[in-house]
């Protein structure tokens, strides 16, 4: 006898195959015939590890999971990258040879967030992030505490000097100043044999620094993380935008998300993540949102210095799936990976100030 497929059944099977293929694929929307655009994961980082990050979200994502598990998931993977020398585990160290690392974390679904700064010898500032926003009613933990409280939730301290990092941090050392006792001696400097250049880091095939992950689920909750290794050869203690809510990173349920790279004294002056997230709310798309933000900082330096712009990188979702990146100067536009049912694909957004054209 054979059984009656019902609607139900036939759903219920077909979602079971493929982990979600089905439910996630664009499919024409209820109303208006446009795409389905969630859930979706992007990353800043439009290079091969930034591929390998999606992928490990996007699993999550598939399997049902929250996304905040799935940003999470996808930052560890950048930051346990030892050929990224700008995020965690490799990353560039502050002036005086140490990694510092910096992170964010916020829940859409929750409001809730948090964040770390200056941590030293922890791979996945991130995580501890997530701690702090999870299990504490705080939102940011600094230095040397925040060491001693990831400590206390099983996160193993190690040396996050890789020997690339820590070359690079030696020749900076060497070239720094004349009048200091870094290099060879005198009689010896000048000889071609002991002649150190400085030379230009080689990245991957994308320039890129630190790392904004961003997803919605299949709820329609939203989620990000902002993680970087700071400034190279900063002052130590200095802390960029990235653990800061609202510059380096904010995410609404109700509007979306937006996270920025660059310098981050500029992008704290600006609180440019909160200000992206306003203009969506306002009706503008995430590519818009992001120009926008880039046009309000180049707007504000003008007023000083007429030809200085600053370098950052800004990225964007909203609810509906839609995408911005927009770069602030420069020839090559602003990318990033993403991740859908679909597929896989790199988005390239736009230039606010194009030179070199």
């Amino acid at each position: 006898m054979k059984r009656r497929i019902t609607r139900r059944r036939f759903f219920n099977q077909s979602l079971g195959l493929g982990a979600g293929a089905l439910l996630f694929k664009d499919l024409p929307a209820l109303t208006g015939g446009q795409p389905v655009q969630v859930p979706l994961i992007i990353t800043s980082h439009a290079n091969a590890t930034g591929k390998k990050a999606m992928a490990a979200g996007w699993e999550v994502i598939a399997g049902g999971g929250a996304a905040v598990d799935a940003v999470e998931k996808a930052a560890n993977i950048i930051e346990e990258d030892p050929n990224d020398m700008s995020v965690g585990y490799g990353g560039f160290p502050n002036e005086d040879g140490v990694v510092q690392l910096d992170a964010s974390i916020m829940d859409g679904r929750t409001y809730n967030a948090g964040a770390v700064a200056c941590l030293e010898n922890i791979k996945y500032p991130c995580s501890v992030a997530r701690i702090v926003m999870e299990r504490t009613d705080h939102v940011l933990m600094v230095g040397r505490d925040a060491l001693a409280f990831a400590k206390k939730w099983g996160f193993k301290e190690e040396d996050l000097l890789t020997e690339r990092t820590r070359e690079a941090w030696l020749r900076r050392r060497e070239n720094l100043s004349d009048r200091d006792d870094w290099g060879p001696p005198d009689h010896l400097k000048d000889l071609p044999e002991y002649q150190r250049p400085e030379r230009k880091e080689e990245v991957d095939d994308d320039p890129h620094g630190t790392t904004n992950v961003l997803a919605v689920d299949r709820n329609g909750d939203v989620a990000g993380i902002t993680t970087t290794s700071g400034l190279g050869f900063k002052i130590p203690g200095r802390v960029g935008d990235s653990p800061i809510i609202g510059a380096g990173l904010y995410v609404d349920n109700e509007v979306g998300a937006a996270g920025a790279t660059g310098r981050g004294e500029d992008v704290i002056k600006s609180c440019a993540s909160f200000y992206m997230v306003l203009r969506m709310k306002e009706g503008r798309t995430p590519q818009q949102a992001c120009e926008d933000a880039l046009r309000m900082i180049a707007d504000k330096y003008k007023k000083v210095n007429p030809d200085f712009l600053p370098g950052e990188q800004f990225i964007a979702i909203n609810m509906k799936g839609e995408l911005g990146a927009c770069r602030m100067t420069g020839k090559r536009p602003g990318r990033m990976s993403v991740q859908r049912a679909s597929g896989y694909s790199i988005y390239t957004g736009s230039v606010a100030f194009p030179t070199g054209q």
